[in-house]
């Protein structure tokens, strides 16, 4: 069981879109090489890119020209909640658990959030699919301290401040 807690990753952990811009500028330095007929491990020096890297342009801006080294945008897929249902989902998780009918514990699980989806949104998403959303979304799995109910602060401090030193000597 995890808790859930909210860390900031700039662009749901990928590039951002100025690291895009750069990147591309870099791709198009390339081709304005490659255009001059420099040798492609001349462009990787230059670049400081992996000869792999220029292959790869090249193949694609000999296909389609500069455009083959645009940028594409972010990666991967998109995500299957809209804006507005990934704020609301980000203020349930806020609320608790138990606002949303589980008692047992205050953690959220991954199968517990991927059921409050469901549920929601109706929307299914497997644990793996919760787990990138959720990292998406800026929250970060923390394992919990187990520490009984029972625990009393101040009976261990004194425990420690007297009878330890006791027990030490």
């Amino acid at each position: 069981m995890l808790y859930l807690v909210r860390v900031r990753y700039p662009d749901g952990g990928g590039l951002t879109a100025e690291g895009r811009a750069r990147r591309e500028v870099v791709r198009l330095q390339a081709a304005e090489m490659l255009a001059q007929e420099v040798a492609v491990p001349e462009i990787a020096r230059r670049l400081r890119v992996s000869q792999n890297a220029v292959y790869v342009w090249r193949r694609r801006w000999l296909a389609e020209g500069e455009a083959g080294l645009a940028s594409k945008g972010p990666s991967g897929t998109g995500c299957r909640l809209s804006d507005e249902q990934v704020d609301r989902l980000a203020v349930m998780l806020e609320d608790g658990p138990a606002a949303h009918g589980y008692t047992e514990d205050q953690r959220w699980t991954l199968a517990r959030v991927a059921d409050l989806i469901t549920k929601h949104f109706r929307v299914r998403y497997t644990l793996r699919g919760v787990s990138l959303l959720l990292h998406r979304m800026g929250f970060s799995p923390q394992i919990p301290a187990h520490r009984p109910v029972e625990r009393d602060e101040e009976a261990i401090a004194t425990w420690r401040r007297e009878a330890w030193q006791q027990a030490k000597r």
